[in-house]
């Protein structure tokens, strides 16, 4: 059973448009056959700085298997940060072995790289990083276009996933004529438009209210639900606590990876 969003009483979560299915059931049978969305073994990173070289990865090993739901936290200089840019291959490890999805990184070159974070690795930030004189529908559509995918089946793709996260009725305002809770769920739509191994989200409530939060956050385990595999930084317990799974890091290496119910629970 999910946790409530942190503070007052919130409204539900935007509900997706009927045009949004969910994947059907037999996908959690499907899936068990497929490699792990993340394997992470003895992972090591190391920082040179001048000629002293400063830990920040341990030696982690992670596994993350399709359709799970994973928090993982950490205090600033815990090494969470830079775990989340070897997961999200915005670094590679010194040491180690990191298989996204099947895909040893460590063989992929700089192109090869922004390929499989475009194809892959659905992003969603804090700040939401939307293009700010552009529409939320054409900002969905840019991972699209960079994918090299037509200009109709982008427009259909867009639209279908501003349904799925209840801004069907809001695909051509820009990011000014939109809430914060708006823009993150245009950010989600975005994440989610290229159909990724998995939604990747650097503290994605930090810059909303508690309602808006929330409602973010009710998309997230909604997608869950429909067999998403979503990974969810952040330093907060309440947040946490939606997910069915809580990784714990501290000094560059896992201290606990607690399962259930009451994985993200104070204590």
């Amino acid at each position: 059973m999910r946790r409530p969003a942190i503070g007052r009483r919130s409204k539900p979560a935007p509900q997706p448009e009927p045009s949004a299915q969910p994947e059907p059931a037999a996908r959690r049978a499907q899936v068990r056959q497929l490699p792990p969305v993340i394997e992470l073994r003895n992972v090591v990173k190391t920082y040179q700085m001048g000629s002293v070289e400063v830990p920040a990865l341990r030696g982690i090993s992670l596994t993350v298997e399709r359709g799970d739901f994973v928090a993982i936290m950490g205090a600033s200089g815990s090494g969470k940060s830079t775990m989340m840019n070897i997961i999200g291959c915005l670094d590679v490890p010194t040491r180690g072995r990191y298989r996204l999805d099947g895909v040893d990184v460590r063989r992929l070159d700089e192109r090869s790289l922004a390929r499989i974070r475009n194809r892959k690795i659905g992003f969603v930030f804090q700040s939401f990083n939307l293009i700010p004189r552009t529409s939320a529908l054409a900002n969905v559509e840019l991972p699209l276009a960079y994918a090299g995918l037509h200009r109709v089946a982008r427009h259909e793709r867009a639209v279908a996933a501003l349904r799925q996260v209840g801004l069907g009725n809001r695909v051509h305002h820009l990011p000014s004529e939109l809430s914060g809770g708006q823009q993150q769920r245009v950010a989600i739509a975005r994440a989610l438009v290229t159909n990724p191994a998995m939604i990747l989200a650097d503290e994605p409530t930090g810059a909303l209210d508690t309602v808006s939060s929330g409602e973010v956050l009710g998309i997230f385990d909604r997608l869950n639900e429909q067999g998403r595999t979503i990974i969810l930084i952040t330093h907060e317990q309440a947040i946490a606590a939606h997910a069915r799974r809580v990784v714990r890091i501290s000094d560059g290496t896992i201290i606990a990876d607690e399962r259930g119910e009451h994985a993200g629970a104070v204590g």
